[in-house]
């Protein structure tokens, strides 16, 4: 559901105990313009920085700001960094955004006064917004298949802008991955579960500092990520439709030969060829391992936290 106004959920309550979370890695050329564009936030929130292991002042300039800061003592991943925020923060609603200056930190009440009963509420980022060339291909792609997965409209899948109850987010720690689709598993693992998450329109710019973007490195993430999904979320809705095509595939060549041996008169009609039958059975393999993997799927989604 995409929102357009405070007004536009019941009940739009601001919630009362908030801490932000702000992973950052080697961002000393940004962390301290972010902080200062939270100091109407000081008295209002927590505010936590969670340094993973920068090579930089990253970490001292945040403690010079007088937030408070963990460190990790080697490098774990901008999933971890959220993880480690979450774990340690006191407010029951936790807001994200990032230490490059791409989100607007007077944005942040709009997330809260549209949270109402929603269990997660996430900026979507429209016209406008800065969004590097190379990483759209794989972002629509990334999206068209959790768009079936959950069988709905995502207005914005890895958004890194955000507010979730704390609880809520806790109850997935032990499926989130520590790297860059944190926010793309959380995403679709509350619409999988049937929490309430809304979106608000958001504006972005361009990060502060060089980008990381890499071709091929990120292609392959976005791959693997993909592959990762299905195998968690959804697989049987991948692996059956692949397992019926498998089947029509063999059933259509074992037909097309028959009636070529009938009209050849070429005894018996009725044999099945080779590629027909490895196509039939294949099929019926790939059915069985949906199967397995649907159920090993929903014991990885137990919550334990």
């Amino acid at each position: 559901m995409v929102l357009d106004s405070p007004s536009a959920i019941r009940h739009a309550s601001r919630p009362s105990a908030i801490s932000i979370v702000i992973p950052a890695y080697n961002e000393e050329a940004s962390i301290g313009a972010v902080l200062d564009g939270l100091r109407d936030w000081r008295d209002r929130a927590e505010i936590i920085v969670v340094d993973d292991a920068s090579t930089d002042r990253t970490a001292e300039i945040a403690q010079a700001a007088g937030v408070r800061v963990i460190r990790h003592l080697h490098r774990k991943g901008y999933g971890a960094g959220l993880k480690t925020g979450i774990r340690a923060a006191v407010g029951d609603i936790v807001v994200m955004m990032d230490a490059d200056s791409e989100h607007d930190a007077a944005q942040i009440a709009l997330l809260l006064d549209n949270f109402g009963d929603n269990d997660m509420v996430v900026g979507a980022r429209g016209k406008g917004s800065h969004a590097p060339l190379l990483r759209r291909p794989g972002k629509w792609l990334l999206s068209q298949v959790a768009n079936y997965l959950v069988q709905a409209q995502i207005p914005d899948l890895n958004s890194g802008f955000r507010a979730v109850r704390k609880d809520v987010a806790k109850l997935f720690l032990h499926i989130l991955p520590n790297g860059f689709s944190f926010t793309t598993t959380l995403t679709l693992a509350l619409f999988k579960e049937g929490y309430n998450t809304a979106y608000v329109p958001i504006t972005t710019t361009p990060r502060v500092g060089t980008s990381t973007v890499s071709p091929i490195r990120d292609g392959v993430n976005t791959l693997m990520l993909i592959i990762r999904i299905v195998a968690l979320f959804d697989p049987i809705k991948v692996f059956l439709p692949t397992s019926i095509v498998l089947f029509l595939v063999g059933l259509g060549y074992w037909i097309a030969s028959g009636i070529f041996r009938f009209n050849s008169h070429i005894e018996p009609a009725f044999h099945i060829p080779t590629g027909a039958m490895f196509m039939m059975v294949s099929s019926v393999i790939v059915f069985m391992f949906g199967i397995l993997a649907d159920q090993v799927s929903a014991i990885r989604r137990e919550k334990y936290e």
